[in-house]
């Protein structure tokens, strides 16, 4: 069960997806068409570590798997595994190996390997593990410059030499400010996944500087984020032809976005939990009922190639778009606003049926397509019309519904 929190920062900001595409395990989402444009990764929730090479290092310490698997569709089955370099009490480092078992078969299939191993066979089977092409190499570091300060760095190579398996680099610094988060990072090349299409593309080179204010409970966040793309977008070898967008092409950009949340408790259980017995989860350890509400606004200014694009793209907000074509500069503003109700009954702490939540969210992420939505249904009324059935789907919200429900926990 994922902490509700990140699930709902995933629907305002957009965050980092995890991919088994590259051996870091990690790639940026696409900044959608609608407002707030994708404020790069949403750093209202700071992840320090990266994702796949510390995942493998965890399981392989705490789930006894000494070899982890993978599969992508470009390089089929692989096999993975960790090794933990701690350097230091501020510095640790990872390096990840990667053998690609698919090209491994295939490679002993054509050796005759498949009509059983013979001694004259044994030569040709062990150089095929000499085969550079088979493997890939990563190596990821973390330092702890000061309390506040982390330095992140990660490295893939890959010795098969084709189109999809080129070597990445990436940096990361962090640094914790009095309830402020500043993270600056930069990859060459950088790996974009589409959600909606679930494509991947490469960008040459990305940086990104995003400030933004520590969650609250209730009260006023904002989030800043400076964005530059430099080179020509290529797709990921393999994924079906789309079309590049518009938000990947070279320029850079300047968005920010300021909302305003209010959680009510509308009951909170005030009975003890079980003494000496700790919670399974401990998000979700109080039976309660609540809503919350949270109204923005967000603004975004863009310069170069990807400005002009973003305009064809923003059709449904011309109204709060302006572009200046001598400039190659375009800047969108919208509002946004999501509404939530949550339930929970139990203490999830027994280990039959001691858990059962309900949660539902209606979010309206571009408050001037809700408005036009509006006003042509209410044209539509007043002049006796049918609704129109764009008018009604541009004023309904994104709505998820979610429900929760212990049956038994085996240990």
């Amino acid at each position: 069960m994922k902490k509700l929190r990140w699930a709902i920062d995933g629907e305002l900001w957009e965050l980092d997806a995890s991919t088994p595409r590259t051996l870091e395990g990690a790639a940026r989402a696409v900044p959608g068409k609608a407002l707030p444009l994708g404020l790069s990764r949403g750093t209202k929730l700071f992840r320090p570590k990266l994702f796949r090479p510390n995942q493998i290092d965890f399981m392989q310490r705490f789930m006894a798997a000494p070899f982890l698997p993978s599969y992508t569709h470009h390089l089929g089955v692989t096999i993975q595994r960790v090794l933990s370099i701690p350097v230091s009490e501020n510095w640790s480092a990872l390096l990840l190996g990667q053998f690609n078992l698919r090209k491994f078969l295939s490679s002993l299939k054509e050796n005759g390997g498949g009509d059983g191993v013979h001694k004259r066979d044994l030569k040709s089977i062990g150089k095929l593990f000499l085969d550079k092409s088979l493997y890939a190499l990563g190596f990821s570091s973390e330092v702890l410059l000061t309390p506040d300060d982390t330095l992140l760095l990660s490295s893939d190579s890959y010795y098969d030499h084709n189109s999809s398996s080129i070597p990445r680099k990436k940096a990361v610094f962090h640094h914790k400010f009095p309830h402020h988060n500043l993270t600056v990072d930069a990859a060459w090349p950088a790996l974009f996944v589409d959600k909606e299409t679930g494509t991947y593309w490469d960008v040459p080179f990305s940086m990104a500087i995003d400030l933004a204010s520590l969650p609250l409970d209730s009260g006023l966040s904002y989030h800043l984020c400076l964005h530059h793309n430099h080179g020509s977008p290529k797709q990921f070898q393999g994924d079906p032809i789309a079309q590049v967008p518009a938000s990947l092409f070279a320029g850079v950009s300047a968005k920010c976005a300021f909302s305003y949340e209010k959680n009510v408790d509308i009951w909170r259980s005030k009975a003890q939990k079980l003494k000496m017995v700790q919670p399974y989860d401990i998000f979700l350890s109080d039976p309660h009922v609540s809503a919350s509400g949270t109204i923005g606004a967000a603004l975004s200014a863009n310069f170069g190639e990807s400005s002009v694009r973003l305009v064809e793209d923003a059709e449904d907000i011309k109204h709060l778009s302006y572009h200046n074509p001598t400039l190659k500069s375009t800047l969108l503003g919208d509002i946004f606003a999501s509404v939530s109700f949550t339930a929970q009954h139990g203490n999830f702490q027994r280990l039959v049926s001691d858990l059962t939540r309900f949660h539902i969210r209606m979010d309206f992420p571009s408050g001037s397509k809700f408005l036009s939505g509006a006003t042509r249904l209410a044209q539509d009324l007043l002049n006796s019309h049918q609704p129109s059935p764009e008018a009604v789907k541009m004023i309904c919200p994104t709505t998820s519904l979610s429900l929760q429900q212990q049956l038994c926990l085996l240990k």
